[in-house]
């Protein structure tokens, strides 16, 4: 498992000296997910919204029953969900970011990623993280082989 802690250094806006977000947690992991202890370590005295995103597998695909999902991460997949995850830590009001993408095989309600943000206000919470989840989608290299209730199996989001 990556994660990522990193310290930020204050930025002056208007007169006054405001942190830019932090990230608390970037990882990618085989262990199971735990949405409440992301929750907490993007708590935050300064926010007024914390949103969370969870990534469920389902039972469906395309009209195909299926019954898990095996996640494989490239080598450099821990690298790139803490630089994904640092692209946010600019956004106005937002304090803190944790992401945990899952690798591994996991069955149907297992989660497979979970992303939480911390904010002064539900708008910039709630929008960073849906843009937060959307660019995980887009860069992070892990692929999946979705597993059907029939035997067989299909590779997707594979380059």
């Amino acid at each position: 498992m990556v994660r990522s802690h990193t310290a930020n250094t204050g930025h002056r806006i208007a007169g006054m000296t405001t942190s830019p977000a932090q990230v608390v947690a970037a990882a990618v992991t085989d262990e199971p997910l735990d949405v409440a202890a992301l929750v907490s370590r993007v708590s935050d005295r300064r926010a007024g919204a914390v949103v969370s995103f969870t990534g469920v597998v389902r039972d469906h695909d395309h009209g195909r029953a299926v019954t898990g999902i095996e996640y494989v991460g490239h080598p450099t997949a821990g690298t790139v969900i803490a630089e994904v995850a640092h692209e946010f830590t600019g956004r106005e009001g937002v304090h803190l970011i944790a992401i945990e993408h899952r690798i591994g095989t996991l069955a149907v309600g297992d989660l497979a990623l979970v992303a939480t943000v911390s904010a002064s206000h539900r708008a910039q919470a709630f929008g960073t993280c849906s843009d937060l989840v959307d660019r995980i989608k887009e860069r992070l290299p892990i692929w999946k082989r979705q597993l059907f209730a029939d035997g067989t199996t299909e590779w997707s989001n594979c380059p």
